[in-house]
């Protein structure tokens, strides 16, 4: 059973990994049988059949849940998610026994489809059919159904792995895979010798290497960034690179600064880590050096994606990632999209009123007068239907009188005065003009900042995202000039252009700004051509086909395996020796790739691994460490900013034979700190934590 360090054959590897697999989901959920009396659980209210019940396999159901099990008193508080595997039982377990009596057994069911995770329905499909009888609200005393669900596991990664473990031979994308199954790895350590000499990859290099000169890169650092640009220029052949970045040694510094020459050079790159803490942890050090380049405020944000699931990645401690958040992203776009209240209607809204403000005044006086009559109608006949109900058995004619209506329909002058002591103060032109221009120019900017900071730069060319900017500026300035000339008694005359020409000089200024906001209006509003998007998935698709660079987990890469979707040319995986190979295998077959870079430390600690027998049998080894196994090359980062040189004494000559130098902020006088007083402590000190709890948080984690 043991997993090899060399394969026969794509079906041999794939295969390898199953077995393992297999096992390590049956340890996990084994584990957390034997603690089911603190799993997480909820009551149900009701089953019904999906409408895509179809027995004796589909058994899908809708569950509706107590979500009052979720207060403080309830300790056991579940939130479903996609992807749980739980059990339906009639009694809250306290021991394992009591999911499986003699008389009832439990039965096992997982979760799909939940849209909104505080939702009182979850969608299961059931291992067997369910017996449930709701309760009758007007049967009372009548006993009901209990029915639990229970949370045992989640299967999500362990689906998605299997997935890319049984894929599609036909279609699937092989390249990479096929790369890592050589036990040669002398091929891999030998440019190609097609590409080293073309003029394209000296003059790639040499515009690359000015790039990073500013990121304060170390001598091996730059090496590890130009050899992967260089293997990013090879197209004769699938290759990956290993980086191997001890602690401290700058591996995050070092793959941002890779990733922004990437995006510089428009490489479509997914960049992916085991964990949410990796992914958010690379995305914010590139944020850094992209915001510091930005040129044009933020045009540029819309080619950096980020994904994920927003509460377990806590995307709202992180402020600074907002704009490349994709679902951020996708709601901002929704609003700005829309055919009635999007970017075009701003638009266009401006142009009218920059041409025609007194037209626009007059419709406004017209739908006030109307409003006032629907108002005050209104008022009067609620005024005296309450005056006269006591009164209601009267002809129809005494009941007309009364409520003080004419034959003709018409209201009393008597309750028009009276109620129209209530009405809102209707604009006075200038007013209008200055209230009415804010509140187009405040959707106009959401609308147009928004497009040029979300919409990738393959849909917004530069020449457009220009004058969006400057067409901002300009109605900035418009603003500030209206403020300063409305007080003015010619400015219906000033706004209007129908000054004399004496007193025109004066405002030449304005009319200039006026009409210069109105050429790059009908600019824009010609320029821009987007395509119909409706929908919110519509909108993701849309982000992810024309963004440079995307980051999220490695097991939520295999969203990206979508028809349609644009091939990616690399992918970098970040902390790749604590990602097991097999978990690997989803981000190495996404449509295009054409090269892997794996950044890690296979002498830091590997994948988790439950099973003693998938232990043993290499379940948890990364692709990286089986690389550097064979004998693949790995390019060393050997110098370390972390730890004072007395630290790093131990792990540099036990682990990394004496390759790993102190960079200069470590040697320091300033560095050395003591926190414990007593010559037998030094740099560092031991802390017994004996009396530390381990607890389990929302979504089950420690």
């Amino acid at each position: 059973m043991e997993i090899p360090e060399t394969f026969l054959s794509i079906d041999h590897y794939m295969k390898s990994f199953i077995t393992p697999l297999i096992e390590e989901t049956h340890a996990d959920l084994l584990s957390n049988i034997t603690t089911v009396s603190r799993a997480p659980a909820l009551e149900v209210l009701d089953v019904r059949e999906s409408k895509y019940f179809k027995p004796p396999k589909s058994l899908y159901y809708d569950i509706l849940v107590n979500r009052a099990m979720e207060g403080k008193k309830f300790e056991r508080k579940y939130k479903p998610m996609n992807g749980d595997l739980i059990a339906l039982s009639d009694v809250l377990p306290r021991r394992i026994d009591d999911l499986n009596r003699p008389k009832i057994s439990y039965l096992i069911g997982i979760i799909n489809d939940i849209k909104d995770e505080d939702s009182y329905r979850i969608h299961i499909q059931s291992s067997k059919p369910i017996s449930f009888q709701k309760q009758d609200m007007n049967a009372k005393g009548e006993k009901r159904d209990k029915l639990f669900v229970v949370y045992l596991s989640n299967l999500t990664t362990n689906l998605r792995i299997w997935a890319a473990l049984n894929p599609n031979m036909e279609n699937a994308n092989l390249n990479i895979i096929n790369t890592v199954l050589k036990s040669n790895p002398i091929t891999d350590e030998v440019d190609c010798s097609l590409c080293s000499s073309s003029e394209s990859k000296t003059n790639v290099l040499s515009n690359s290497s000015a790039i990073i000169q500013s990121f304060g890169l170390d001598g091996a650092q730059q090496e590890a960034v130009l050899s992967c640009i260089a293997t990013k220029e090879c197209v004769h052949r699938n290759m990956v690179k290993l980086i191997w970045g001890p602690p401290g040694t700058g591996k995050t510094k070092t793959v941002a600064s890779l990733l922004y020459v990437l995006l510089k050079m428009k490489c479509r790159t997914l960049t992916c880590a085991p964990t949410n803490i990796a992914v958010l942890g690379v995305t914010k050090r590139l944020m850094q050096h992209v915001r510091d380049g930005l040129e044009f405020d933020t045009y540029g944000l819309g080619d950096i994606i980020l994904f994920g699931n927003a509460k377990r990645m806590n995307i709202d401690d992180h402020e600074d990632l907002f704009d490349v958040f994709l679902n951020t992203r996708v709601r901002i776009l929704a609003c700005c999209l829309s055919p009635i209240h999007g970017w075009r209607s701003a638009i266009e809204s401006m142009i009218y009123f920059l041409k025609a403000p007194m037209k626009q005044y007059r419709e406004y006086l017209r739908e006030e007068e109307r409003n006032s009559t629907k108002q005050l109608r209104k008022k009067v006949v609620i005024k005296n239907l309450q005056k006269n109900k006591k009164k209601a058995s009267k002809d129809k004619r005494c009941f007309k009188r009364k409520n003080n209506f004419t034959s003709n329909g018409e209201v009393n002058k008597a309750n028009f005065v009276e109620a129209s002591e209530e009405e809102a103060i209707v604009w006075t032109f200038e007013e209008f003009v200055i209230k009415r221009f804010k509140w187009i120019q405040n959707h106009l900017t959401y609308c147009l900042t928004s497009l040029y900071t979300h919409l990738p730069t393959s849909f917004l060319p530069l020449e457009v995202a220009k004058e969006m900017i400057r067409l901002l500026k300009m109605l900035q300035t418009l603003e500030t000039l209206f403020g300063s000339v409305v007080t003015c008694k010619d400015f219906k005359e000033v706004l209007l252009g129908i000054l004399a020409s004496n007193k025109a000089r004066r405002f030449a200024y304005l009319y200039a700004i006026k009409k210069g906001c109105l050429k790059v209006l009908e600019f824009l509003n010609e320029s821009i051509s987007l395509p119909k998007l409706i929908y919110d998935y519509q909108i993701r698709r849309f982000c992810l086909k024309g963004a440079c660079l995307i980051f999220c987990t490695a097991f939520s890469s295999s969203k990206l395996h979508r028809r349609g979707m644009e091939p990616l040319k690399m992918v970098v995986i970040d902390e790749a020796a604590q990602l097991k190979e097999c978990e690997s295998t989803i981000p190495l077959q996404l449509p295009g790739l054409r090269h892997a870079i794996l950044i890690g430390d296979e002498k830091q600690l590997p994948a988790m691994v439950q099973s003693k027998i998938c232990e043993k049998a290499e379940f948890g080894r990364s692709l990286f460490e089986r690389l550097v196994l064979l004998g693949h090359k790995k390019h060393l980062l050997n110098v370390q900013y972390r730890m004072h040189p007395k630290i790093s004494l131990f792990p540099n000559n036990e682990f990394y034979e004496k390759k790993i130098m102190d960079g200069p902020n470590v040697t320091a006088a300033i560095y050395e700190k003591r926190f414990l007083k007593g010559d037998i402590f030094g740099s560092y000190s031991f802390i017994n934590v004996s009396s530390g709890k381990e607890v389990l948080d929302e979504e089950h984690s420690t």
